[in-house]
């Protein structure tokens, strides 16, 4: 299994069909698991696919229309049930607390567990993980709505040819990554940078400057594409993107492997999002979403 990786529970816009849950996402990192949106029947869909309420450590909601959230009660209740031993925290548009209120306490349960409320009130950073930061960013859509970015820091790889040609091995080796230098050799010359993985989660939302901030350079970009570009005028009106807008940005900030979700009941043909993708000029690795699917983020250049 991959440390790194998508796990996807729904791919539905405003109603699940047959074949599509209400939305819901898993990230993998590392040691850690972050819930993004959470729809209705969720927790159904984490048995299907193999997700534990134990391998949540963040839950990540954009917005509270009720395909993106009407599963937290769910899940939260879950968390608790099956007294999860770390505490989780909830991520949420502050606008909404009303919203997350009346979901976590929509029934009564027993509370064993930590769940730490913090709300996004403006684009910034939110925390921390053991090797990542997360940052939430403004979107365009009839509610507040907020994506969010994972950016694991950047670092250095270690060049085992030019450490043997300095004649650097064993303890050494840890010595000079960690002072820099070790006698006449700095770690620049033995050693290159590694660049840090990034994902973006990208819902409901219209072109607008935070789809690109978003996607910036990411490893994988998650973004929706309720409508295909014929309907590009509906999607407008209700705060939404299409196929060829997605792809779009996602070419223009230099996504490497761009995954399309969120699909209106009104189309039956999933290539149809792949095709116009294609057309727009995006050339990267492509995922047209579909309900437990799972997505390794892209190996290292």
């Amino acid at each position: 299994m991959s440390a790194r990786e998508l796990v996807v529970l729904g791919t539905a816009s405003q109603v699940p069909t047959r074949h599509r849950n209400h939305n819901g996402y898993l990230l993998r990192w590392d040691g850690e698991g972050i819930l993004f949106d959470p729809g209705e029947g969720t927790q159904r869909q984490m048995l299907r696919a193999g997700v534990a309420a134990h391998d949540i450590n963040r839950i990540c909601v954009t917005h509270f229309h009720g395909d993106h959230s009407l599963g937290l009660a769910g899940v939260i209740q879950r968390i608790n049930l099956d007294r999860v031993p770390h505490p989780v925290t909830a991520h949420y548009p502050a606008s909404g607390q009303r919203f997350f209120d009346r979901l976590r306490y929509a029934t009564a349960y027993r509370e064993t567990v930590r769940l730490a409320q913090e709300p996004v009130a403006a684009d910034g950073p939110l925390g921390t993980g053991s090797s990542y930061v997360l940052d939430a960013v403004r979107l365009s859509h009839p509610v507040e709505s907020y994506g969010y970015r994972l950016t694991e820091p950047d670092g250095r790889r270690m060049l085992p040819a030019l450490l043997a040609a300095h004649g650097i091995k064993g303890p050494d080796v840890g010595r000079l990554q960690r002072e820099g230098r070790l006698g006449d050799v700095t770690l620049d010359q033995v050693s290159e940078e590694r660049r840090g993985q990034r994902f973006a989660f990208v819902m409901d939302t219209r072109l607008c400057d935070g789809v690109y901030a978003l996607a910036e350079g990411c490893d994988m970009l998650v973004i929706e594409s309720t409508f295909l570009d014929e309907d590009m005028e509906l999607a407008a009106e209700h705060g939404h993107l299409t196929a060829g807008q997605a792809a779009r940005a996602a070419r223009d900030a230099g996504v490497r492997h761009l995954v399309l979700t969120h699909f209106s009941q009104r189309y039956n043909d999933p290539e149809a999002f792949e095709r116009q993708a294609r057309a727009a000029g995006f050339d990267g690795e492509l995922t047209v979403a579909a309900d437990l699917l799972r997505v390794p983020l892209p190996k290292r250049h």
